[in-house]
């Protein structure tokens, strides 16, 4: 994997005719166009940087590791999904509190959704990044567990409110899957209909 602490080399010398990047939304987009034209795999973070028209040392700037521009800025991300469970009523029930707040984690704009899938195609179906994934899916089950044992009066390690985050997990990636498999569809459609059945328990009729 290639992060920060990879060997330094030289700074490339810019791109004839191409602006540089200065911010991390700009080198991401150069970054999704290597990997839709070369794939995940063949594209180094050398060759992100050079079509970029920056040096490696700077693309570590904006990211530790080719894994996480596929992620973009998850962990603001996050900072937000902890703010919009901070803001549900109190009275709320709890499962209905996680459905709302997912969907809405999930609402993008949409001139956005064609990124947002190729996003998720690489998180889910390139093997490379699943490692990385799985501590992106901790980070994501560990703000819905701290907010299930808020409301159950319980430690966010205790077995409900894990429970509750692991469920609430796998159940949005079965979205997400389904998703991206039925492309008529509309993602946060999707996720509220998984997450309503999940909080009925999926009881049948």
């Amino acid at each position: 994997m290639e992060g920060i602490g990879a060997k330094a080399v030289s700074e490339p010398s810019v791109r004839p005719g191409r602006r540089r990047s200065t911010s991390q939304h700009e080198l991401e987009a150069v970054a999704f166009e290597l990997f839709e034209r070369e794939g995940f795999d063949a594209t180094t973070v050398d060759a992100i940087a050079k079509s970029a028209g920056i040096g490696r040392r700077t693309f570590f700037r904006y990211f530790e590791s080719k894994n996480d521009v596929v992620w973009g800025s998850f962990t603001e991300q996050l900072d937000h999904m902890r703010e919009r469970f901070a803001q549900r009523p109190a009275d709320e029930p709890l499962m209905e509190s996680v459905r709302a707040v997912v969907v809405e984690f999930n609402r993008v704009d949409p001139a956005e959704v064609p990124k947002h899938r190729r996003r998720m195609e690489l998180i889910l179906r390139v093997p490379a990044l699943q490692a990385h994934s799985t501590l992106r899916y901790g980070d994501w089950r560990a703000v819905v567990a701290e907010y299930a044992a808020k409301r159950l009066g319980e430690k966010p390690a205790a077995l409900r409110p894990q429970a509750i985050a692991y469920a609430a997990l796998g159940v949005s990636l079965a979205a997400y899957e389904h998703w991206l498999a039925e492309t008529d569809l509309q993602l946060c459609d999707v996720l509220d209909e998984a997450l309503s059945e999940l909080a009925r328990g999926f009881v049948l009729g």
